[in-house]
Formats: C-alpha cells, structure tokens, sequence
C-alpha cells in the first residue's frame, strides 16, 4: 500500500531541512525560493516497538517495518492558482499525495529570508490555504455546469449525488473554507467527492518550525497556529527542525538519547512526525511473525480480514478463506504461536472481523 503525504509550505519555512531529517534522500536546502523544484520523495520506516520485542522471541532473518512516503513538494507563493512561482506544478504534485504536512515558520531569524518580509505563520497559512481553495474552486467550477445539466435530465441518482456534493463544496469554498470542512455522511458522497480530487479535502497536519528556545513548549506564533487548528478539527505537531537537523548527524542511539535529554525532549521531533503521519493518513498495521521475518503490514483503519490479507497478496483477498489472529499482548505473554494456541488465545476469524491495530495474522486462502 503506497500512500503519500506531502511537506508543503512557502519557500524557506524548513520543507526541504525537515524531509532530509526524514529521508536517507538528501534534498537541497538553500536561503532562496524554488530551490526545491521537482518534489524529493523518501520512503520512511515507521518506528514500531513491537517488531523489535517480537524479533526476540521469533529470531527471524528479519525485520521489516511500515513505511510511508514522504513527499518534498516546491514552495508555494501567492498567485500559484494561476500558475504563479512554480503554482501548477506545486499543485500538481499536492493532488498526488494522500495528506498534507503543512509546515509554518515559526521562528525569528535575520539570517533566514521571508518570502514577504516578515514572520507571520497565521499570514502564511492563510496564502496557502487560499490559493488551494482557488484551485479547487476553479475545479469545481469547470465541472459545475455539465453535473447541474445531468442532475437535471432523468433519474440519474448519481449524477444528482455529485451535483448535490459540488454544491456543498462551492459554498464552503466561496466562504473561505477548505473542502474537508464538508460532512459526507454517505457513501455516495464520499464517492462523488472521491473522484474531484480537490486539494483541500485532503487531511493536514499544520508542523510548526521553531528555535532551539521553543522545542519543547512552543511559542506565541505556535500558540496562534494551535488556536487555528482546533477550528478546523486538525493536528498540530511543533519540530525544531534545526534540532533535529543536528540529531540526524550524530551516529549512536545513545548520543541521540543524551542529545535530547539535555533539551528536555523525551522522543525526536522526526519520530513523532512519522507517527502522527501515519496516524493522520488513518493507518493502522497488523504484524506477520516467522523465522523469514517479523513483518509490519499499513492498513485503512477499520478494513476486514480479507482485504488486509490483499495487502500481502492480491490473491490473498481473492482466495480468502479464514485469518488465524493472536493479539500482540498475547503472543508475547505466551512466546510463541503454539503456546497461545495450546492456551486458547489463537482465533479463527472470517471475512467479517475488522482487523484491530497489532494484530498478528495468519491467512488461509485457496485460488
């Protein structure tokens, strides 16, 4: 399951610093706009403590974590709706991606230009929020006049479904909303507006960029962005990216350990990106354990059994016959596979079961 989420932000917020703290893939950071002009992208390891205690237990050849890619996307500036700075390729890109980091500078710097002057994040988030808005509006509007004419003829429920999504979409967005601020409440309509693919309807996560001073509580420029958030129902995660620059550098778990202990810091900024991207995509994994390897699987949140057997193969889902589940707490209370099924904590489970998060599966299928 490939699923992307795109750093997005004006040019010189810390994008490209904070994706080389992500990635093995070192992006170019510069003090000028557009330094970033193709998107980097960097598949990430998502941390996941459970592989490593499994590992002890099963000893495979090895371990294999989630991932997620992680996807360095130019700067954006104001007018990029009609193509402005690097505006239809930046979009272009934002529409590939499943979430949004929006990252917002939140620090004072001399050193470090501003696009328009001054630091102002509540300003910053505003032009992008708008020119993504614009974009959608404009998607919206190219496909208005045909919906409102198929609505209209017969009794296409479809086309009425859709008609009715663009115009809840239209009106947010003509208020100043993003797209995501629309309650699909069925299925049909999260169908229709599946297939705009409008830039605003994808979840964000708003990353404030702060100084050393700032890392672990935030700053008043935090403090606005925070009180932001909460009206749109986001998330909100602060990173020194400077910081955690420095922690990329240095080479031992243990350095990395002292290196935050003396800030006050209990887990990396970059490690609690990670997991509240994965979170924010509404991931979940499920665990294989074997002597070939511990293995983390990236599943939608609320998916059953079958489906998350077609993570691992496709024939998998077509052949589904039943999953043999032993919970995490379980397996590692007991030590083993046959231990928990000598105990009765293995069960049999059919295409119904919604699969839980660290569950660890066995698939029997027939094609």
């Amino acid at each position: 399951m490939s699923l992307k989420c795109g750093i997005v932000g004006l040019p010189n917020v810390g994008k490209s610093t904070l994706f080389n703290c992500l990635s093995n893939a070192k992006a170019q950071a510069a003090n000028f706009p557009f330094c970033t002009i193709e998107p980097n992208i960097g598949v990430i390891s998502v941390p996941d403590d459970r592989l490593n205690v499994l590992a002890t237990l099963v000893n495979p050849q090895r371990i294999v974590p989630a991932t997620v890619e992680i996807v360095d996307i130019a700067g954006l500036v104001k007018g990029a709706n009609k193509g402005e700075g690097l505006g239809n390729k930046f979009l272009a890109n934002i529409r590939e991606c499943d979430a949004i980091l929006h990252v917002l500078r939140c620090f004072d710097d001399d050193n470090v230009t501003h696009v328009d002057g001054s630091v102002n994040p509540l300003r910053d988030k505003e032009i992008i929020d708008t020119e993504l808005q614009l974009k959608d509006l404009e998607t919206i509007e190219l496909r208005y006049s045909k919906a409102e004419k198929a609505a209209k003829v017969g009794g296409n429920q479809d086309a009425k479904v859709c008609f009715e999504v663009l115009n809840r979409y239209k009106t947010a967005l003509e208020q100043g909303k993003s797209a995501r601020s629309v309650v699909l409440e069925t299925k049909d309509e999260q169908k229709a507006a599946k297939e705009l693919c409008l830039l605003t309807a994808k979840p964000v996560m708003y990353v404030c960029n702060v100084d050393e001073a700032s890392a672990k509580k935030g700053n008043n420029y935090v403090d606005i962005i925070k009180r932001e958030a909460e009206k749109e129902n986001a998330e909100i995660l602060v990173v020194a990216a400077k910081i955690e620059a420095d922690i990329s550098e240095l080479e031992t778990y243990e350095e990395k350990m002292l290196f935050l202990s003396e800030l006050g810091l209990e887990e990396s900024g970059v490690i609690r990106l990670i997991k509240s991207a994965y979170k924010l995509l509404n991931l979940e994994t499920f665990l294989t354990a074997g002597p070939s390897e511990v293995r983390a699987w990236t599943f939608k949140k609320g998916s059953k059994a079958p489906v998350c057997a077609g993570v691992i193969h496709s024939d998998f889902e077509k052949g589904f016959i039943r999953a043999e589940v032993i919970k995490y707490n379980d397996y590692i209370h007991y030590g083993s596979e046959a231990a928990c099924k000598e105990n009765g904590k293995m069960s049999v489970e059919g295409k119904d079961y919604i699969v839980q998060d660290g569950d660890i599966m066995h698939f029997r299928f027939n094609v």
